[in-house]
């Protein structure tokens, strides 16, 4: 006589175990982004101790960022400072994450270096910013230590270049750690009979960092580029402590969420709203044109294979 197997559909656990993700993202994710979009159509903003609306005025928040604000300068900051950090940023990072893998240079203390190199990502803004207004400010231990070489005070905090420069190194040193530590597993991930195969065949270290480390790593690539664009529209906690608020000298170093955050402190809902819409936008819009611009050997790799399939079939 045979035994009937009882079947056991585990299925329904995995749908278990996902609730409490779900719930904290329609709580903590969904619902504000639905009530940010919601109240961006409306004008409510206190004025004294006067409650203006809430009161719906359409597009009325958008067209007045557009055109009567200076959201457009703030975003060129924005960008201008993130690339001054981003550039050396990867570069340093695709250097060192090149030679921590490399076979042939078997470098000792990896362990070590890594844990030196991820420490100021785990270092708070806050402080970092602090640590860095004491050393560069009019009587702190830089110009000091400039005086004492018989060159002038440097008023890094008054000057463009100096305050832009401090906040772009701040952001460099944060995050090309974490950067490395990234791109170096991506590096570790590739098949080692590739670089094998090309040492046979002549090729020199260039040349097998070209041909074949960069194409294979371009997905990793796209999401750094990706998730430092993202975290460079949204730089707020350095610059805000840095300069107090202002985006001194000029607010030449005012960024478009220190823009966003002088709405939320008057408490003009609506215009925070608008300009939380506008910025969310704007972020997916890069973000796209960057990975395609970045992965676009490998889309149009999968568009000939479709219409090769399609041909064979026919």
């Amino acid at each position: 006589m045979k035994r009937k197997t009882k079947y056991v559909n585990y299925t329904k656990w995995g749908y278990i175990f996902l609730i409490p993700f779900f719930i904290t993202y329609i709580v903590f994710s969904l619902i504000p982004l639905i009530s940010t979009i919601y109240n961006s159509f409306f004008e409510n903003y206190m004025s004294g101790l006067t409650q203006i609306g809430p009161k719906f005025i359409g597009f009325d928040n958008y067209s007045s960022i557009f055109f009567k604000s200076e959201l457009p300068v703030y975003l060129k900051n924005t960008f201008v400072i993130w690339m001054m950090g981003f550039i050396p940023q990867i570069i340093f990072s695709l250097l060192l994450a090149a030679w921590f893998t490399d076979l042939k240079l078997k470098l000792k203390c990896t362990g070590f270096f890594k844990t030196v190199f991820y420490m100021p990502n785990i270092i708070m803004a806050s402080a970092f910013s602090m640590l860095f207004f004491t050393m560069f400010s009019d009587a702190g231990p830089v110009n000091n230590l400039l005086n004492s070489m018989g060159l002038p005070t440097y008023r890094f905090l008054a000057e463009v270049a100096g305050t832009r420069g401090l906040i772009a190194f701040m952001n460099y040193l944060m995050w090309f750690g974490n950067t490395t530590i990234i791109l170096m597993a991506a590096i570790m991930g590739i098949d080692t009979s590739l670089f094998e195969a090309a040492q046979i065949d002549g090729a020199n270290s260039w040349q097998t960092y070209k041909k074949i480390t960069m194409p294979l790593i371009k997905p990793i690539l796209a999401y750094v580029l990706i998730t430092s664009l993202i975290g460079g529209i949204q730089m707020f906690d350095v610059p805000q402590i840095l300069t107090n608020g202002n985006g001194n000298p000029n607010r030449t170093s005012m960024t478009a969420i220190m823009y966003l955050n002088k709405h939320l402190y008057s408490k003009n809902y609506g215009m925070a709203g608008a300009l939380s819409v506008i910025l969310f936008i704007v972020t997916c819009i890069l973000s796209f044109f960057v990975f395609r611009y970045i992965t676009k050997d490998r889309f149009a790799e999968k568009v000939m294979k479709r219409k090769r399939g399609d041909s064979c079939e026919n």
